[in-house]
């Protein structure tokens, strides 16, 4: 019974995700060519809003947890573990008051409505995971844009989705590289936690299940190494998510 419920919400979930992506997608460009980048950057916050609560159609109520003052008035890297998709949702929305803008790979530039366009407008880092030097360049061009803007940028050190929810290692290079490019920023770890769960093969999505973003004690880099900050992250994070 279970498993015939999934089908069901889940069918009536990804038409309301397509429909969101189209609507807003008509919004963004709109916003982008009538009032400018800002609010372009603003509509594109709204529809993760619209996404994230979209899934209480699937009886899942994402929780937003913090367990610290985030600071606006300075650059921010939020470094996340990684479980799916959804991931961006929570992470956009719940921060949009830092403006969140992330590292993402190229191939996501085009034929997605809403998420090609905000990625080509809000400056994210697209890279191309074959040439390494196209990546530190792009990731490099990010660390000057939220240094410049007091922006924020989002990384996720495990390169690729952890399926199951276990952490996997934290590479350093993007964090190294956001860190030299962007000497002011603060590190901010967040845990991630059910979205591993949610995930089906992508369809049906798995209901009524817990999913939640949790803040995490800020990092001052000042004094510490690229190796050392994403050292502390996973080491928050891991032992938030009751892996340490």
């Amino acid at each position: 019974m279970k498993i015939i419920l999934d089908y069901i919400l889940s069918a009536i979930y990804y038409l309301y995700f397509g429909l969101m992506l189209l609507i807003f997608h008509v919004a963004q460009v709109i916003a982008f060519n009538v009032f400018g980048k800002r609010a372009q950057l603003i509509t594109s916050h709204y529809l993760n809003a619209a996404l994230l609560y979209g899934m209480w159609v699937l009886g899942i109520f994402p929780r937003f947890i913090s367990k610290a003052t985030i600071p606006t008035n300075r650059p921010v890297i939020f470094v996340a573990n990684h479980q799916s998709m959804f991931d961006i949702l929570g992470l956009t929305w719940f921060f949009h008051k830092n403006t969140p803008i992330f590292i993402s790979k190229i191939e996501l530039a085009k034929g997605y409505p809403s998420i090609s366009y905000n990625l080509q407008k809000s400056g994210a880092a697209l890279i191309d995971r074959k040439d390494g030097k196209q990546a530190v360049t792009e990731i490099a061009r990010l660390a000057k844009h939220i240094e410049t803007t007091k922006y924020s940028a989002v990384i996720f050190p495990e390169g690729t989705r952890s399926k199951t929810g276990q952490l996997k290692d934290f590479a350093i290079g993007g964090v190294a590289t956001l860190l030299k490019r962007s000497p002011s920023a603060l590190v901010v770890p967040v845990a991630i936690q059910g979205n591993s769960d949610i995930n089906g093969k992508p369809f049906p999505l798995r209901t009524f299940k817990a999913l939640s973003w949790t803040s995490l004690e800020p990092i001052e880099p000042k004094g510490k190494t690229a190796e050392e900050v994403v050292a502390l992250a996973r080491t928050a994070i891991a032992s938030e998510m009751g892996q340490a």
